[in-house]
């Protein structure tokens, strides 16, 4: 495990030694920037470090409701609900639905917090394969008595590839099902506008859509929301034991949040230097002739067949003062994987020591690639 003596920037201190960081999902560069590092220190000033309640309780605060307004705004919904972590917004979602489907269809690749999610009296669990539109409807087409709910991850966590809303929503909408779409890696990244992998197949407001979304990745804070219709936020305000129950944000994650909204919202270039920093990177993977996911998101996995290959090339990595890790993480992969991300924050110098990196990898051990 990686021990941390700084903030996770696009370098980060480690053992007492500077690493260039190509990991995690700080995609637009915003976990440490002043301006969300100001707000939340003034928030802190002036709430505290906790509200020590629920938000239906005495744990609700003016800033909670700036924060959603905001959300809302941002992903051009009626408005948004924001609770403790992203993780949690499947499990909400799909309890709040529960009486609108009989039978979930999940990505075979689907991150763990969905499966995690499931309601305990649902039995029709089915899993297509992997960002298969076709393998989902002759699901869907055997047991036509069931009404569908689909989930799929937007952006997958490991490979980077998108979900290919422009074949699956299709399905969805012919057998009169709901589709949820975990956004966690896709809101800020993809889209015209940052609203996620809908917007960036033109569905931005299609009916019978729903996102759950995290502020851990290119937001650059903390905590999960919903965005939806008022109908659907009320529904979880009023019905959600894990929203119900839960304490409310911290003040400090609440301020830098709404100052990441604006500054994303404000600032364009930021995801489109991300953008390109990760097709650079991408390309130069290609040219070197290293296996990867054909996408334009800024996971951009190196992909192995054996395990210590790709074990030992972030080992190589990481003597060469380069953070990416070998990821064995609870998600059903046939490869195994090197996971490197992009950032809005990272420095052409930066990628060039990458990719020359990674080269003397390739000159030193040719039969190691796959």
């Amino acid at each position: 495990m990686l021990i941390l003596e700084s903030g996770a920037g696009n370098y980060i201190w480690s053992e007492g030694h500077q690493y260039s960081c190509f990991a995690g999902n700080n995609y637009l560069g915003l976990a440490n920037h002043p301006k969300l590092v100001e707000a939340a220190i003034e928030g802190t000033k002036k709430y505290g470090l906790n509200f020590s309640a629920s938000r239906q309780t005495t744990g609700t605060s003016e800033i909670h409701l700036e924060l959603e307004k905001q959300l809302a705004g941002f992903k051009h919904r009626d408005d948004a609900v924001v609770f403790a972590s992203g993780y949690l917004g499947n499990k909400i979602l799909l309890h709040i639905l529960r009486d609108e489907y009989d039978a979930i269809y999940a990505d075979q690749s689907a991150h763990s917090s969905i499966p995690d999610g499931i309601p305990s009296d649902l039995s029709a669990l089915y899993f297509y394969e992997h960002c298969n539109a076709a393998d989902l409807e002759s699901l869907i087409r055997k047991n036509k008595s069931k009404k569908p709910l689909v989930i799929t991850d937007g952006i997958f966590a490991l490979t980077g590839e998108i979900a290919p809303l422009d074949k699956i929503y299709p399905v969805v909408e012919n057998n009169n099902g709901l589709l949820i779409v975990d956004d966690a890696h896709a809101t800020g990244v993809l889209g015209k506008n940052g609203r996620g992998t809908p917007e960036y197949f033109d569905l931005g407001d299609a009916p019978r859509i729903f996102q759950t979304e995290t502020m851990s990745k290119a937001i650059g804070v903390y905590g999960g929301f919903i965005a939806s219709s008022n109908e659907i936020t009320q529904r979880i305000r009023e019905k959600s034991l894990v929203y119900g129950a839960s304490t409310s944000l911290p003040p400090s994650l609440v301020t830098a949040a709404t100052a990441s909204i604006k500054l994303i919202t404000e600032h364009p270039e930021l995801r489109e230097r991300m953008l390109l920093n990760s097709a650079r990177i991408r390309a130069g993977f290609n040219e070197l002739g290293f296996l990867t996911t054909n996408s334009c998101a800024p996971v951009i996995p190196i992909l192995f067949s054996n395990q210590q290959n790709a074990a030992d090339l972030s080992d190589f990595l990481k003597a060469h003062h380069i953070i990416a890790p070998f990821v064995n993480y609870p998600v059903k992969t046939v490869q195994s994987i090197v996971r490197i991300t992009a950032s809005a924050a990272h420095t052409d110098q930066q990628i060039d020591e990458l990719l020359t990196v990674l080269e003397q990898w390739k000159n030193s051990w040719p039969e190691r690639m796959q």
